[in-house]
């Protein structure tokens, strides 16, 4: 999905004023009430991460790597998620929803990984599934980190999948790759 500058824009005022609503537990943005961004957001689908940051450092970030449902229904829910419902962080308190930086990533759909040498690092993120656990890490992190493919996977595994460093090199595990347009204030 190619998005336009307006577009972008208009998906981050939905999340701001998204997160505004659910610190201050009040109604959550509709299609009638949106304004710009209910266009062809209310209609497509799509999977999306809403990242908080404040200054530099990462306040909430929730997402859905799939969703059947609206896209823009997936911001709202996702940027109140990671501001009241991160079990990492504190809840953003009122006053400092303005300090608050949002960035928005909208993943395109997952892709199987037969060989790690398909992970474009940097561009893609990835999705590891053995059993019930799972993890993910947008294709950001590997920017943000440095990090080479193999401690991106072994950083996947342990951090975020809670499995053995190396298990994404047994069969049973289960490798998918996505990418994503990311866009912040």
């Amino acid at each position: 999905m190619s998005l336009t500058a307006g577009e972008k824009e208009a998906l981050l005022q939905l999340a701001r004023s998204s997160l505004r609503a659910g610190v201050q537990q009040q109604p959550l943005p509709t299609p009638e009430t949106a304004g710009k961004a209910a266009g062809r957001f209310w209609q497509e689908s799509g999977g999306a991460f809403v990242t908080l940051t404040k200054g530099k450092m990462l306040r909430g970030c929730i997402g859905l790597i799939e969703s059947t449902g609206p896209l823009a229904d997936t911001i709202i829910h996702m940027a109140v998620a990671a501001g009241i419902e991160d079990s990492r962080f504190p809840t953003v308190r009122v006053e400092e929803v303005e300090d608050i930086a949002i960035e928005i990533s909208i993943l395109t759909p997952l892709q199987p990984v037969a060989n790690i040498q398909e992970i474009r690092l940097g561009q893609d993120g990835v999705l590891i599934r053995r059993g019930p656990q799972s993890g993910v890490f947008l294709p950001q992190v590997a920017r943000e980190t440095g990090w080479d493919l193999e401690r991106f996977l072994n950083e996947l595994c342990t951090h975020k999948a809670g499995l053995p460093t190396r298990a994404w090199e047994d069969s049973s595990t289960e490798l998918y790759r996505f990418s994503a347009e990311v866009f912040h204030e």
